[in-house]
């Protein structure tokens, strides 16, 4: 699952409480939206599910983003939409039919959310003036996500690389020798980088591409600022490993032991915290052996 932030979307003088992902499934507050119009959001949420074309709309949508949807529920409901004696609150929709663009929530973040697609047509429904609004400030929040992503990622890259050229030196001096070819060099280079692929993940950078074909960058790529801190003191230790000469199969043994230790011990790191505040977590989990 992606990650979330917490966000929110101001219109007309409302503070609209939004969850944003890296994969844009963002939701949007219905419960707030529907403040637009009454002081008892839930009963306008429910008057608006009641509707045929609502329930249509929700159905050709999860037939597009959900195969775990149940469309016999969901013709069900069409059946009944629209007549006086129907009612539907979205707790019996979310539990009837599996959906997901409409979630319902307790806690501080509480209330009923819907995938931005949905929350708009809501909008729309309450008032298109109050929908544009909406969709206004939500594409500024957008805006900005979007460059602290880029600065995010930038960050991660330039950590991954923190001690990449001590753990290269190392391979260069100690491991290969000019008889070696271009393409045995590389090989080793690719080995060693595996090995602390997994003592960190579990696997190697093949295995992850396997596990994720659609991802868009390698496994090091979606690492999270714990890990990345963790690969940096690994690449050193690796290192001076192998200027040790220890075998390989005991390198991976230790560096297991270490990267176990380290994962705990740097995740509850107060500096951690305010290290990943500023920097996005990974998009996409490494694979798991």
């Amino acid at each position: 699952m992606p990650p979330k932030k917490n966000s929110t979307v101001s219109a007309k003088g409302l503070e609209i409480r939004t969850i944003l992902t890296t994969e844009n499934n963002d939701y949007l507050s219905l419960t707030d939206i529907a403040r637009y119009r009454s002081e008892r959001p839930a009963v306008t949420i429910e008057h608006w599910l009641r509707l045929y074309n609502t329930i249509e709309y929700l159905g050709i949508w999860e037939q597009l983003h959900n195969p775990n949807f149940k469309v016999s529920d969901f013709g069900d409901f069409r059946n009944q939409a629209g007549a006086n004696a129907f009612t539907l609150s979205p707790q019996k929709w979310i539990e009837s039919t599996n959906a997901i663009g409409i979630q319902s929530k307790a806690g501080r973040y509480g209330g009923t959310y819907a995938h931005s697609d949905i929350a708009f047509k809501f909008a729309a429904w309450l008032s298109p003036e109050f929908e544009l609004y909406i969709i206004k400030d939500y594409q500024r929040l957008k805006k900005e996500e979007g460059e602290r992503l880029s600065v995010g990622w930038e960050a991660r890259r330039a950590l991954a690389k923190t001690n990449y050229h001590i753990h290269t030196d190392a391979i260069k001096e100690h491991l290969l020798d000019e008889s070696v070819s271009a393409k045995q060099k590389n090989i080793t280079y690719a080995n060693e980088a595996d090995i602390i692929n997994i003592a960190l993940f579990g696997c190697t950078a093949k295995q992850w591409r396997d596990a994720h074909p659609d991802a868009k960058g390698n496994i090091r790529d979606m690492a999270g600022v714990v890990e990345l801190i963790v690969l940096a003191n690994l690449e050193a230790m690796n290192a001076e490993y192998i200027k040790q000469g220890m075998p390989q199969g005991e390198r991976l043994q230790s560096l297991r032991n270490i990267a176990r230790y380290q994962l705990k011990a740097v995740s509850e790191a107060p500096s951690t915290k305010r290290l990943e505040s500023d920097i996005l977590p990974p998009s996409l989990p490494p694979a798991k052996k």
